[in-house]
Formats: C-alpha cells, sequence, structure tokens
C-alpha cells in the first residue's frame, strides 16, 4: 500500500489551506529519513521534479561526523551534491504533523543520471529488480518493536539517561490492561500511521516492561522497506509530541529483552501465485523455497553485517531471550534463525529472526533477498530441519558473535560482491570498520563503574 496521495490530490489539498508543508525525504546508511521540509505551494508547482542534498549524507556516522576514507565522498572529492528526486508513488499525508505530508526520494549522481549505487533504495530496487527478471515478486514484511519511556527525549538530552523509566512496570507480553495504560501513545501511532497509508494491522505488548510491537500488513519488498522507515520514524514523532520517548536499540539495557524486527519473506509469480507453496513437499514448501532457504542459510554469516548492523545489535543475541544465536532453520521454532511460518497454506515463507529493530530495513531486505536468489539459481540443496532448543545444541552454524566478525564475512562475500558490486560492499564494510574503531576508542559508562575502584 504505497503513498495515499497522488500529486493532483495534494494540489486540492494546498489550495483548500489544509497542506502547508512537504517533507522531502531520502533515507541514509542508517535507515533514517533526511531531507528537507518544502513550502507545499513551491512543491506543488515545480518543487516535485526534483532538489538536492550534500553527498556527504551517505557517509556520516550517527553523529553526522565527516568520517573519512570513502570513495563516494570526501574533503578530497569537495563534498558535492546528489539530486533527491521525489518518488511520486509514496507521496502521502503526515496525520500527526499538522498541515504535512511527505515524500520519499531516490537518490540521483549529478554526472551519470543514474541512481546512486550504494543509496539504500537503490540496493534493493536492484535485488527487486533481480527477482522479477526471474519472475517472480519479491513480498516482505517487517515487525518492529521498540521500547517506550515516560522519560521525554529533552529530559534524556539533559542527563537523564540513567534514569530511563519504562512505561510499564512488568512483562507486559500480550498484556491488556498495561497497554492500556499506554494508549495516548499507541493509539496515536495505529491511527496516525493507517492515516499516512501504512495498512496497521495491530499493536502489542511485548516481552519486558514497557515494550512495544507494531504490525502492518505484507507488501512488496521496496514499499515494506520505505514503510518500516517511515514507521520508525513516525514512532519517534508521536512518542515525542506526547512527552515520551522510544528506543530502536537493538539492546538498550544488558537486563532486558532485545528488540527485534523479523522479516517474513516469500516471493510470488508475475500473475500472483504463491511460488513457496506446494501442497505435497514437506511443511508444505515448495523446491523453490527449498532452494531460497537454503541459499539464505549457506550466506547467513556474510550477510549478518546487514541484519545487525551496530556493535550494539550483537548483544541481542544471547541464550533464551528469544534472539537467536544459530543461523539453522526450523518450522515453528523461535530458537531458529529461520522459521518456516503459514505451514500448508498459500501464506507459508520464511521468518528472519536475526535482524534487531536497529536494521536498515533497506540492506536487509536486500541482501536476505540476494542470498536466498543465489539458492534458487544455483539449485542449492537444503541442510535437514533443526529440531528442539538450538540454544543447547552444539557443532550448527552460529550466528557472528561481534560485528568485527561480521564485516570481516561481508567483506570476503563473493556471493554480495557479485549482487551489489564491489564498491557498495567496500562502503559499507567501511561504515562497519568506523562503528568498531569508534566503539573501541570510546570508555564506557561499565568500564569506569567496573575499574574506577577496583583496577
Amino acid at each position: 500500500m504505497p503513498g495515499n496521495l497522488t500529486l493532483d490530490q495534494l494540489k486540492d489539498l494546498v489550495d483548500q489551506g489544509r497542506i502547508d508543508t512537504v517533507l522531502v525525504a531520502a533515507v541514509d546508511m542508517w535507515g533514517r529519513l533526511v531531507g528537507k521540509r518544502f513550502h507545499a505551494a513551491f512543491f506543488v508547482n515545480g518543487g516535485y521534479k526534483e532538489t538536492h542534498c550534500c553527498d556527504y549524507l551517505l557517509t556520516v556516522d550517527q553523529e553526522m561526523n565527516t568520517v573519512q576514507g570513502y570513495k563516494s565522498s570526501s574533503w578530497t572529492t569537495g563534498y558535492g551534491d546528489y539530486v533527491m528526486k521525489p518518488d511520486l508513488g509514496t507521496l502521502r499525508m503526515v496525520p500527526w504533523l499538522e498541515g504535512t505530508a511527505l515524500v520519499l526520494c531516490d537518490l540521483i549522481d549529478h554526472h551519470t543520471h543514474a541512481e546512486v549505487p550504494h543509496s539504500p533504495r537503490a540496493v534493493l530496487k536492484r535485488q527487486v529488480a533481480r527477482a522479477k527478471a526471474m519472475g517472480f515478486d519479491a513480498m516482505m514484511a517487517t515487525e518492529l518493536e521498540f521500547y517506550l519511556f515516560e522519560n521525554s527525549y529533552n529530559n534524556l538530552r539533559d542527563g537523564g539517561l540513567k534514569a530511563l523509566q519504562p512505561v510499564s512496570a512488568y512483562n507486559e507480553d500480550y498484556h491488556i490492561f498495561q497497554t492500556t495504560k499506554e494508549e495516548d501513545v499507541m493509539r496515536a501511532v495505529r491511527n496516525g500511521l493507517y492515516g499516512a497509508g501504512i495498512p496497521v494491522e495491530n499493536s502489542k505488548g511485548e516481552a519486558d516492561a514497557g515494550q512495544e510491537e507494531i504490525n502492518y500488513r505484507y507488501s512488496d519488498a521496496l514499499d515494506t522497506a520505505d514503510n518500516h522507515s517511515i514507521v520508525k520514524n513516525g514512532v519517534k514523532e508521536i512518542a515525542w509530541k506526547a512527552g515520551k520517548s522510544v528506543t530502536f536499540m537493538a539492546k538498550y539495557d544488558t537486563k532486558k529483552a532485545g528488540s527485534s524486527s523479523h522479516i517474513h519473506q516469500s516471493l510470488w509469480t508475475l500473475d500472483g501465485k504463491p511460488a513457496f507453496q506446494d501442497e505435497a513437499g514437506e511443511h508444505g514448501m515448495s523446491d523453490l523455497m527449498r532452494h531460497y532457504m537454503a541459499g539464505q542459510l549457506h550466506h547467513a554469516r556474510d550477510i549478518t553485517a546487514f541484519l545487525a548492523p551496530y556493535v550494539n545489535s550483537y548483544k541481542r543475541f544471547c541464550v533464551g531471550l528469544f534472539a537467536p544465536t544459530k543461523a539453522v532453520w526450523s518450522s515453528d521454532n523461535r530458537t531458529a534463525g529461520f522459521r518456516v511460518c503459514g505451514e500448508g497454506t498459500k501464506a507459508i515463507r520464511v521468518e528472519c529472526r536475526i535482524p534487531g529493530s536497529d536494521v536498515n530495513p533497506y540492506m536487509a531486505c536486500a541482501a536476505l533477498l540476494a542470498a536466498g536468489l543465489d539458492g534458487i539459481e544455483k539449485k542449492m540443496a537444503l541442510e535437514p530441519e533443526m529440531r528442539g532448543d538450538m540454544y543447547q545444541t552444539q557443532g550448527i552454524r552460529e550466528i557472528p558473535k561481534t560485528l568485527r566478525d561480521a564485516a570481516a564475512l561481508m567483506h570476503g562475500s563473493a556471493m554480495l560482491r557479485a549482487a551489489f558490486g564491489d564498491d557498495v560492499v567496500e562502503h559499507y564494510h567501511h561504515a562497519c570498520q568506523w562503528e568498531i574503531s569508534e566503539t573501541d576508542r570510546v570508555v564506557t559508562d561499565f568500564e569506569l563503574q567496573r575499574g574506577f575502584e577496583r583496577a
């Protein structure tokens, strides 16, 4: 369900005085929306054709530091411009912001007039096109978890991080009474996102105090990634307006459950038939689905850096808190990294449980799709299903334990280099190296508390 406005409808709303601002946004390496606020009258009278941004937006870290060492842009290249080309198919209302609409953009190279190859949307679009050339539409869904706090962002900015107060005092998984107490935010989230053209299904309490989950309908892979980024931005804005805050960190507290973003995937034929379904197959899986899963398992360790992009991401992979530690498959078993869902129905699909809620959805979906399509192309044989408690099973494929390990595997992956291109792999490997070096450099509260007196 892409954006819910046409350009003509937007023009009418501008003429009626109902819309005065248009957010024109691209997606950066971290999955964040970056861009400009246009006066709506200018946007509808030609601004919708294109605007520009500094090319450093695809090289900065989360603090907007000008990280050096990237081939695409640096002080040496002069930090020039990219064209931001609005994709008018994503144009939509933003109900939680007064008089505001939003459109997502593709980033275009000034000189080649092609999409910037390492821009997240372009990376995913190439894999979607690859699937379509093979005769398939890639369908995906992401489940986003996050923590909701009583603290405002302003309070936290002024030193309140040590006094975080989740909105709940206890584990609220599926808990109706506790989530009733959070409806000032979560009702606004559901209704706001629905009004923005995102087909929200439900929200629920998750597996710890103050943890939430928001679910929205599956769609084609690009629309799903677009929705994911808008959902994250929208949830933050809605919480901020209510004087509260949220975090999408994969693991914000050692003692708490991590926040995931499980990714459900299936391929459908171009005439709308479920290519993963075969009633006669094991669990109702077609041979195509078995090849697809085999590719994902074969390349699971190589693509983990795109599923878990931060040092913090790997602290979520711990025993007994529903985050996987083993990259194996099973049917309806939440201890496995890959789970077969929808057995015996046309909704049969593979759920990758490795990504956390900190993931860039475009890069994660692209990496998973690339691995699965490689399995189909090479007709890879699916390894035997694992059963039981995968946490305790020894001698099976493990998820890399650190970003350092995952980045090295990504850098050496022939599959990723063939699918994404060398320059894209080098670009994101450099981002990993910067994240690692910054974490290696900074003294943490844990180190101070542990060593101040005892060292």
